[in-house]
């Protein structure tokens, strides 16, 4: 009778870029246990981009996805797994959902609320997300390097009109972190003005601000994506890009997943805690040097210093998108 293989269970129910930093991280898990049976709770909506998420070889760094939502209990099905890996956060909630899971052995970061965790590695506030999860695998004695963020370049055709085009995706996950459409709307007129196509995409609740920056832009209709693509569809138009400019936002992170050069917008949250690998000279991270309320319900003032006539130059620097 064939004997199932250990499971390791891994916790980041967070959004796109959440999982887009943890990439690293993931691999490592992959490196380090290729007998387990490796498992990522996180919410199915993610499930196109795990399938990129590639170990060394071919195989996948992550078998299987079981949903689950931020913060919530897993599933019975991952109960009692041989090992469990936090990826979430510091805890206490994140570790007690994984504690309750009844896990043989945890890798997770020291929180005084829970003892199990004592000795553990240490958080350290304003890290980058990516170096955070490699650091704490690394000091469990899994070695991890934050240079692996790349995603297999997804199958299928690329949306109508994204091949080589710039990207604009206006939309972020607060208003802190929106730069003006009409701000945009700017950047997208000094493109056409360059002979380049340019797309605007969002999530389905951002069709009416992509709709606005077209608008101002005197874009056609058609040119907006908003609302027309799934998150399998937003990789393939990211991948096929020429250029992509957006805010401090999911898009960010597939643009550096998928190596398509691009302009990211931080104003609340630096970029030294989120922001592109420093050694990557084809994504370039405009920011004013201020730090402010990334859940603000309004545009950060440091973002707001970011004039198009910014955007537009470093777009006029960046390389052309080389597709191997």
């Amino acid at each position: 009778m064939a004997v199932a293989p250990p499971r390791l269970v891994v916790l980041r129910a967070l959004r796109i870029g959440d999982l887009l930093t943890a990439v690293p991280a993931l691999r490592a898990l992959a490196r380090a246990f290729p007998r387990h049976e490796r498992i990522l709770a996180a919410p199915a909506a993610l499930r196109p981009l795990v399938e990129l998420i590639e170990a060394d070889g071919d195989g996948p760094a992550v078998h299987r996805l079981a949903p689950a939502g931020e913060l919530e209990p897993l599933p019975r099905e991952l109960h009692v797994p041989h090992m469990a890996v936090n990826l979430h956060g510091r805890g206490p909630q994140s570790h007690r959902i994984l504690r309750r899971a009844r896990p043989k052995r945890v890798l997770w970061f020291e929180n005084p609320e829970v003892a199990e965790s004592r000795g553990a590695p240490a958080w350290r506030p304003g890290e980058h997300e990516v170096d955070r999860w490699c650091r704490m695998l690394a000091e469990n004695g899994v070695p991890a390097d934050p240079a692996e963020l790349d995603l297999r370049p997804p199958a299928g055709a690329a949306p109508a009109g994204t091949e080589g085009a710039t990207l604009l995706h206006p939309g972020a996950a607060s208003p802190a972190r929106r730069w003006p459409p009409e701000r945009f709307a700017e950047v997208a007129r000094a493109e056409a003005e360059r002979g380049r196509r340019v797309i605007v995409t969002g999530a389905p609740g951002e069709v009416a601000l992509a709709r606005r920056v077209a608008a101002c832009a005197a874009l056609p209709r058609a040119r907006v994506l908003a609302g027309r693509t799934d998150l399998a569809e937003l990789a393939r138009a990211v991948a096929a890009a020429g250029r992509v400019v957006c805010g401090d936002s999911g898009v960010a992170h597939l643009a550096t997943a998928l190596g398509t050069p691009s302009v990211v917008l931080f104003g609340p949250t630096s970029p030294a805690e989120w922001g592109p690998p420093p050694e990557r000279p084809w994504h370039h991270a405009l920011w004013a040097g201020r730090t402010g309320d990334p859940h603000a319900g309004h545009p950060d003032e440091g973002l707001l210093e970011i004039q198009s006539a910014d955007v537009v130059r470093a777009l006029d620097e960046l390389p052309e998108h080389v597709r191997g």
